[in-house]
Order: C-alpha cells, then structure tokens, then sequence
C-alpha cells in the first residue's frame, strides 16, 4: 500500500509539471510524457482500490475470498495504460509527423525533465526496496521476483516506474535532437516511442493478470515448501500429491492427498482430516485446504 501510494503522490506532481512544460514548449516528447504521467497517476487509483477490495476475507457467496479482485482492478490500470499512455502518445506523436510543432522552449523542457526524473526515482527506489526483500525470501533477483510475484500492485508501480524513467530519458533525447538538428521529426519519434514503450508494459502487465485470473499455480518454492510442511506434519505418514494455486496475492488454495499415521477407523480418519485442514487454514497465506486420503499404490512426492 506504501508503494502505490508514494507512487500516486510522485505521479501527480511529476503530471502536472510535465503538463505546464508541454503547454509552454509545444514539445510532442513532453505531450507524450504529460500523458503518461497522467495514466499512471489515473491506474495508481485503480492499484489502491484493487489493494483494498482484494483484501476482504471470506464469505459465504467468496469461500476463497477476494483475492483475485486484485487482478480485475490492476487489469483496468493496465488498459489504461494502454489507452491513455501509449494509443494518445503514438497518436500525437504521428500527428506531429504531419504538423511539426515549432522550435520548444528547451530549457523549460530540460528542467522538468530533471524535476521529473527526481521525482519518479523517489517512487522507484521504493518499489525496487520491496522487490529486493521479496526476491531475497525466494532466493530471486528482484527483477525475476517482480515478473514471478502474485503481488500484481508492486509489479505494476515497478514497471510503470521503470517505463517512466526510460520514457524522460527518450523524451530527452527527442527534445536534444529536435534542437541541434531543427528536425521536429526527433520530437515527434520520441513521442511515438514513449508510446510503443508504454504499449510493450501495458501489454505485459495485462497478460500477467491474466495468467493469474485463470489461475495460476504456486511457485516452485512456495510449493516445495508446503510439501515440505506437510511431510514434517507428525500426523501425516507421506504426501503423494499437492496442488496449490493462487486466489490472490500470496493467498493459495491447497489441495493434497495425505497418508494418516496408524490405521484409524473411518470416522476418526474424517476427523483427523478436518483437524488438519483447519490447522493449514491458520496460516494467512493458505485460504482454502482440502485434503483426501492418499491409496496405497500411489508414490510419495519427492
């Protein structure tokens, strides 16, 4: 929540002074920022609200609660991104081709993009502190951890926040260009690329939620470490199978077929599966546990 936060409050000032720029240079590069900014600013809302209606627990008519809310919500931000950032860039920027703007007001420009570059970098230190704990529990570099993590919020603030500092270094160098060959065509090819940048993000953030919302199983360590759990259990004899898949962010429902200790009678074996399922069900990570009994032929996971 800290993360999308810092991230909405950098967006909006970094979106407001991108527009003042743009409004005084008449920079296609600038315009294209402005609107990114302003996308972000705009999805950061969505994050927040995906954060906060992904995080109410079960009920009856949600028996493994609202986790995968979180997908719908950052799938919007997503799209919006798409629409907002990347179609009106590429837009304005092929306008730009065809009806060059005049020379801009470079020294204005530079400076909110100086301004602009401190800013995102404030959000972008926070996201990248978050990925680096994260990736360290998963024993993951914290770019892998951001493409492989559940956490659809950090990995969206991470990315946007990576796009928006590639994206002033692209409107700078669009801007420099446009100034020492009195091209316009450098200002409006910056402003396209900012867009096909923020298309290439949108794009990836929305397959990733996707691939979430329709389900999406745990990771290998996250699972290995279940089974592990399972196994060290002093009322299980092996585990012969585990299928843990997410229904939000660090939230799984876990299914298992378990061998019991001892030969129990019926009607204690269905208590003692109960017991154990209720115990699993005390960890916040594990929503939902269903286990059955494991057959005698079946061999026990590794």
């Amino acid at each position: 929540m800290v993360t999308v936060v810092i991230a909405f409050a950098m967006n909006i000032l970094v979106a407001v002074a991108k527009s003042v720029a743009a409004a005084l240079t008449g920079s296609a590069a600038m315009v294209a920022e402005a609107a990114h900014s302003w996308a972000d600013a705009g999805n950061e809302v969505f994050l927040l609200i995906a954060e906060r209606r992904g995080a109410r627990g079960r009920d009856r008519r949600h028996p493994f609660g609202h986790g995968r809310e979180t997908y719908v919500w950052s799938m919007f931000a997503a799209f919006g991104l798409f629409t907002v950032g990347a179609v009106v860039s590429i837009m304005h920027g092929i306008s730009a081709l065809s009806d060059p703007e005049p020379d801009a007001d470079y020294l204005i420009g530079y400076l909110v993009l100086a301004i602009s570059a401190l800013l995102e970098g404030v959000s972008f230190a926070q996201s990248v502190r978050q990925a680096r704990a994260g990736g360290r529990r998963m024993s993951m570099s914290p770019l892998r951890f951001v493409v492989r993590t559940s956490n659809t919020t950090l990995r969206a603030v991470f990315a946007e926040d990576a796009a928006a500092l590639t994206g002033l270094a692209i409107a700078a160098l669009g801007m420099a260009l446009h100034e020492i060959t009195g091209e316009a065509f450098w200002d409006a090819l910056g402003s396209i690329l900012v867009g096909c940048l923020l298309a290439y993000i949108a794009v990836f953030l929305i397959k990733r939620n996707s691939e979430f919302l329709v389900g999406q199983v745990a990771m290998p360590s996250i699972r290995d470490d279940m089974l592990r759990r399972l196994r060290e259990h002093p009322d299980i004899d092996r585990v012969t199978y585990l299928h843990a898949e997410y229904v939000g962010p660090v939230q799984f429902y876990l299914v298992a077929a378990v061998d019991i200790v001892g030969d129990l009678p019926e009607h204690q074996l269905a208590s003692r599966l109960r017991s154990l399922e209720a115990q699993l069900e005390e960890d916040d990570v594990i929503v939902e546990a269903v286990l059955t009994l494991s057959t005698v032929d079946e061999p026990s996971l590794d």
